[in-house]
């Protein structure tokens, strides 16, 4: 009888300590009129029981609108350089088809890394080539974005030594420069509430939100010591290349897409960057170079926000914050199939 009542009172009391995880959880829903999970109630997980929670380090709840499970998951908010979506390092992209590819580019000049009919994604790459090198070292200084009649930017600013307290982003909007005061959960949002910007740390780290189209998350980083020990860059002494590091989560791309990233997003694309090659290298430069971080005049760019009403496509279902790295060394040939 005793152990009974002692069964019951570990039962009654497991079930208050549930209870009040799930009242201070957040309820989330979607809106969309597409989503499949249009004003179904999810709540956030114990682990994650909110989307703007006060540690920064701390993981946040999140749902996909787009996915039928309708379930609120926990994610990290800074960018997962082995997932797919991300563009880390000289630059190392993983496609959205998980396969891990080099994209060079030139120091000083600009790439669609992205290319729809509602959305262009532009990069400015910087750089050095050391005597005796054929090619330059590159890394993501900038974004640009365009959508709709907007524009937005954010770059990593010239750093001689790096200090993580100090922040090195700029943004600006439609030509503007933005002020987004340095504390952790910081907001920033447009008039019309298409575009958001929050930071994720006091310094260093967003998350840029347009709402059902895309969700970038970026951190700046330099070129450390190590790194260039390693990979011989010769970094000067006065200037520690700050870039960014990022990662793409894509709501309903068309089938058309395209930029550097934007094709392995298409249903159909063989990517020709081989898993398992320590550093599989792909083209495409004249393909997508830009004039400049907000233009959409590449050979191959697809943005056309005038279509977009017409737009009839079918769309491609995102899956780019998945983490794929599957036990891979150093993440070389991370492969997530559809």
């Amino acid at each position: 009888m005793g152990i009974l009542s002692r069964n019951g009172l570990l039962m009654i009391l497991l079930l208050f300590l549930f209870g009040a995880v799930r009242i201070h959880a957040e309820i989330k829903t979607c809106t969309s009129k597409s989503s499949p999970c249009r004003f179904k109630k999810m709540i956030c997980p114990a682990q994650c029981p909110s989307s703007s929670p006060k540690d920064p380090k701390a993981k946040v709840c999140y749902i996909n609108c787009n996915s039928p499970v309708c379930k609120a998951e926990c994610k990290n908010r800074k960018p997962n350089c082995n997932a797919p979506g991300a563009g880390c390092y000289d630059p190392r992209f993983i496609g959205g088809d998980g396969i891990v590819f080099y994209f060079h580019g030139k120091s000083n000049q600009h790439f669609s890394l992205v290319s729809d009919r509602n959305l262009q994604i532009n990069a400015r790459f910087v750089g050095l080539r050391p005597a005796g090198r054929t090619r330059d070292y590159t890394w993501i200084q900038a974004l640009g974005v365009l959508f709709d009649s907007n524009t937005f930017s954010l770059e990593a600013t010239r750093a001689a030594t790096w200090d993580d307290k100090i922040d090195h982003l700029r943004f600006s909007y439609n030509g503007k420069e933005l002020m987004i005061p340095e504390d952790h959960l910081s907001v920033w949002q447009s008039p019309e509430e298409d575009i958001r910007v929050e930071r994720t740390s006091k310094t260093n780290s967003v998350i840029v939100t347009l709402p059902e189209v895309a969700e970038i998350s970026v951190n700046v980083v330099p070129v450390t010591k190590e790194d260039n020990r390693i990979h011989n860059y010769q970094i000067p002494s006065d200037d520690c290349f700050a870039h960014l590091e990022v990662q793409f989560r894509f709501y309903g791309l068309s089938s058309k897409v395209e930029g550097v990233v934007g094709r392995t997003y298409q249903p159909d694309f063989e990517n020709p960057a081989k898993p398992g090659v320590a550093m599989p290298v792909v083209g495409g430069e004249d393909k997508y170079r830009t004039t400049s971080l907000l233009s959409a005049d590449c050979s191959s760019c697809a943005f056309s926000p005038s279509e977009v009403s017409e737009q009839k496509d079918s769309v491609v279902t995102e899956y780019g914050m998945l983490d794929c790295t599957g036990g891979a060394s150093g993440g070389n040939g991370i492969v997530c199939r559809k």
